[in-house]
């Protein structure tokens, strides 16, 4: 694909009847030959198509493989593999890692390196690496929703903590908060628009960012101008089909996942309070084991085997925590995002059937459809173009992501749950009556 901002498609196929909703056309009156077919209206604002092939279907609607593999892990091992499927087709690699602490007078704060290498013309070097803070992705991802208003924008992990509950400068946040910017470096990396935005390759090779970030840089597409200036004056009369269900859906989505996002958190939190009893159970049968000479060796073992178990029972919460929640976390915040590019496409097509109405009123015989009315249109079809197919992105990428979350959730139960009956069962021999000897 070229590079380059987002720019309007091709006209979609009509898929409706050629109204919007009960609106007449301003121009209806007029001769086919003067008026021509530049002010139909978009077929995206028509009825639309069904949208069942999007998979855009509440919750339970997509299709499960429910084959059993030969273990959990060698699904895990397969999806890992289908993850990769286009890797010799990438022209561009990002990677962060190396987190660093910086204690300065005014403030500190953590820097990660960024590493690109890419083959791609638009770079001048085949390899960078540079380090920026949060707040230079924060910046990134600002600069491309002003430029790139059409298209859905990955989200950022939170920046604020709940003071005293959570240390941003531990070891344990700071690589959960590498692997969330990793992660949305490499989603604007995979996107066919995004990953060749201006802004982006700034934010892969300056040095300095903040010469880029005081000059202001000025690169917003015209696209991002016009929804920049459009008001919120105008009020929609009717979401499409197409885009209401897309609505529905999201609100929906949220919803349930946020749910599991706090039933998982009480699951942690109890977790974590059981494994305080553990480790206050354990030592007293090793304490009981020294007052009973006979029953030292059994009550050792069961003291070891709860030992064992507090460290399986950690080492799951700990997956949890650094690997189900931040997904949970993204996918909430993702919705979000998918709304707010749904709220603008809203405010384009309002525009523009505000436009419309005005026409209608002001009818007069003209040879020409007024030009802002044309490029209203223009940035309604490429408003709905553009969020369809990052729509279609947004599920595939899902499907996979969650899959690839609950076989490793389940991956790691299972592994915690051996653990503890391989622990149980090493002290059985110790408690089995032993034959008297003579």
């Amino acid at each position: 694909m070229s590079g380059g901002a987002a720019s309007a498609p091709k006209p979609l196929p009509s898929s409706g009847p050629k109204s919007l909703r009960e609106m007449p056309h301003p121009l209806a009156t007029s001769s086919s030959e003067e008026m021509g077919p530049a002010l139909t209206p978009s077929p995206d604002l028509l009825l639309p198509r069904s949208i069942a092939d999007k998979d855009l279907s509440l919750p339970n609607g997509t299709p499960v493989d429910t084959s059993s593999p030969a273990s959990s892990s060698s699904l895990l091992n397969r999806l890992q593999l289908d993850d990769d499927f286009d890797v010799e087709t990438r022209d561009l690699f990002v990677t962060v890692d190396d987190p660093k602490k910086h204690v300065c007078t005014m403030e500190t704060y953590i820097t990660y390196r960024v590493t690109t290498k890419t083959t791609r013309a638009e770079f001048d070097l085949p390899e960078y690496s540079v380090r920026r803070r949060y707040q230079d992705f924060d910046w990134l991802r600002n600069k491309l929703e002003e430029s790139q208003p059409t298209h859905l924008i990955p989200p950022l992990p939170e920046k604020f903590v709940v003071k005293g509950v959570v240390d941003r400068f531990s070891e344990e946040f700071v690589e959960t908060r590498r692997k969330a910017l990793d992660k949305f470096l490499k989603r604007i990396t995979d996107h066919p628009v995004l990953s060749f935005n201006e802004h982006f390759n700034v934010f892969l090779t300056a040095k300095d960012l903040n010469a880029y970030k005081k000059q202001g840089m000025a690169l917003l597409s015209k696209m991002g101008e016009s929804v920049k200036y459009v008001t919120g004056g105008y009020k929609l009369r009717s979401r499409p089909l197409e885009f209401a269900a897309i609505g529905d859906y999201l609100d929906t989505f949220s919803l349930k996942l946020g749910t599991i996002d706090r039933i998982a958190q009480r699951i942690i939190k109890e977790q974590l309070e059981y494994l305080v009893e553990l480790r206050e159970y354990g030592p007293v049968y090793s304490t009981w084991g020294g007052l009973e000479v006979e029953l030292s060796e059994p009550l050792e073992g069961v003291s070891a085997c709860i030992g064992n178990c507090c460290t399986a029972l950690e080492e799951l919460s700990e997956d949890m925590t650094e690997d189900f929640l931040p997904v949970l976390r993204e996918y909430i915040l993702y919705a979000e995002s998918m709304k707010n590019v749904l709220k603008k496409r809203d405010q384009v097509q309002a525009e523009y059937e505000a436009k419309l109405e005005a026409v209608a009123l002001k009818r007069e015989d003209r040879p020409k459809v007024p030009t802002d009315v044309e490029k209203c249109q223009d940035r309604v079809e490429c408003f709905n173009a553009d969020l369809k197919a990052d729509m279609e992105r947004w599920q595939n990428n899902k499907r996979q992501d969650f899959r690839q979350l609950l076989m490793g959730m389940a991956d790691k139960n299972i592994q915690y749950y051996e653990k503890c009956l391989t622990a149980w069962e090493s002290i059985i021999p110790l408690l089995q009556d032993k034959p008297e000897t003579k």
